[in-house]
Formats: structure tokens, sequence, C-alpha cells
């Protein structure tokens, strides 16, 4: 369990971890932080205004449903020292510490157990609480800040659907992004149409979501789908130093973004509907087509 912060030790310091070594041992008195989390890690950067959030899967990298509680209450909670003026959040950074991965997507085996028990709903209320989550972050959780995905590793499926949610991404070079549901039948049903689509057109978006092909991080940066490229390793200090490039641009950036979202928005609704066509394409999986997605849920283990 994540240990309490007092705010006060927190301004004018370096990176402070929350639950980490050097955090402290007993809880301190209010104003404090929390964030209460099983599967993340959370530091704050007072200089920069960036809070640092890494996943820590309990397991490999992928979308359960703990994992979605998480980052649910990630959001809650980032929102709620925001408005309580416990920190000065300018920047939000989302990576994962799973070595090689920053997500590979939705948890196949759930879903697979979903179809296998025609709990349509089920399916649904899994994908609407992964719009859910893309969409907050699509909005910067309806706060004036910057948004960065730090992709170090594979980002497969919905980890790459997530990924297109942020405003900034900043991938090392030996990162690989794929979409593989047309494999099983399937086609990615929480935010890839809606993000590619607007992003770099129809039919780009369709021959990325269909070819099976897995891109590189230069690809996507060519694509413009990345927006900064690192070196391996270097993934932390790219997103530190693309911080301190832009931070007299900031203001700038913030309206740019506000009115992308009036010029081009996506909303829940359009989301939802999206996943409720997903839910039902689910349901007319072959038996085949269902051990395709349990081999690949076996790989995502691997």
């Amino acid at each position: 369990m994540a240990k309490l912060i007092d705010v006060e030790e927190l301004k004018g310091t370096g990176t402070v971890a929350f639950g980490q070594p050097g955090a402290p041992d007993r809880p301190l008195e209010a104003p404090r932080l929390r964030f209460d989390l099983a599967e993340m890690e959370i530091g704050w950067e007072a200089e920069t205004g960036t809070l640092w959030s890494f996943m820590t899967p309990h397991g490999e990298p992928k979308y359960t449903p703990s994992m979605l509680r998480d980052l649910r209450r990630w959001q809650v909670e980032v929102k709620h020292h925001y408005d309580e003026k416990l920190i000065d959040l300018r920047y939000l950074v989302l990576g994962c510490r799973y070595p090689g991965a920053f997500n590979l997507g939705g948890d196949l085996e759930h879903v697979a157990a979903l179809i296998e028990t025609r709990d349509r709903d089920g399916l649904e209320a899994y994908g609407n609480a992964c719009v859910e989550i893309l969409y907050n972050n699509l909005r910067s959780l309806s706060l004036p800040i910057v948004t960065i995905a730090l992709i170090q590793g594979d980002t497969v499926g919905g980890g790459l659907e997530s990924a297109l949610s942020f405003n900034v991404l900043v991938a090392e070079r030996d990162a690989r992004f794929s979409l593989p549901e047309n494999a099983f039948g399937m086609f990615p049903g929480v935010g890839a149409h809606s993000l590619l689509t607007r992003r770099i057109g129809a039919a780009a978006a369709e021959r990325l979501m269909f070819s099976g092909k897995i891109y590189s991080a230069e690809e996507m940066y060519e694509l413009g789908l990345v927006h900064v490229l690192a070196e391996p390793g270097e993934g932390e200090a790219a997103v530190r130093h693309y911080i301190r490039q832009n931070a007299r641009r900031m203001n700038g950036q913030l309206g740019a973004y506000r009115a992308a979202q009036m010029v081009n928005p996506v909303t829940m609704d359009e989301l939802q509907s999206v996943v409720r066509i997903w839910a039902e394409t689910g349901m007319h999986l072959s038996e085949q087509q269902l051990k395709v997605m349990r081999r690949l849920a076996v790989k995502q283990v691997r």
C-alpha cells in the first residue's frame, strides 16, 4: 500500500516516490498526498510540476480488471490533488516498469472467457471500463495539463489505443507497436477507430488496424503518432528534455489541445457505441478464433 506523503515535504524537492524507499514510515498530518494503488508507482517532481506514474503490474502488463481499477483511481486522485492545490501539476507522465513493454493490451484470457460464456453484457462492461479511462485521458482529466506517454518496449492492441489518448508520445527506438485483433476475428474496439481516423485518415487507419504489421517507433514517428524518439534506455531523460524545451510554450500547447477537442471532438457516446459493436462482434467468434485468441493470451504471459 502506498504511503502518505506530507505535501510540504515535496515543495522545492526533486522526485519523491510514494511507497518507495526513503518515504516516511508513518502517516503524516494533512495536507497530504494519497495514491493508494496496488499496481502503480507514483513520483512527484516539484521543479517541473511533473507527476511521474508507472504501471507496476502483478504479472504480465495487460489491462486486467485490477489494473483498470488502479488506472481509474489514479485519474480520480490526480484530479483531486490538483483541485485541492496539493500539487502544482503541469505534466502528467505514464510509463510502465515491466521490462520490454508499455502494455500488451486487453486481458485476452478474460475476454475469451466472457465470449465462451456468452456474457455480452460483461464484455461490453469491460470495454466501457477501458474507454472511460481513455476518454478522461483524452480530455486531460479536464485540467490545464500536458499528458505524456513514455513508451519503453512493446505496445500492443489496447495498449496502443490507450497510448494514443495522450497529448505527447515519447518512444524509445526499440519500441514496437501493433494491433493484432484481426488475427482472431476481432477489431481494435477501445479507441483506435476514433483516434487513428482523426489523426492519420481513414485509409491509413485501416491499414494500421488490419495489416497485422508490427510497426517500429521510427515508422510511428513518420506517421505522426509518436512525437519524440529516444535512444533505448533514454526515455525518461527524453521526457525531461521535452518538458524543459517546451515549458515556455505550454500555454500555447494547452490552447491548441483545447481547440482540437472542439474542432474534432471524440465523445463518450461515440466510444461506447464502438464498444457495443466490438462486444457484438465477439459473440460471433468461432471456436477456432477463440483458440487463436487464447494462444495470443499465452504469449502475453510469456
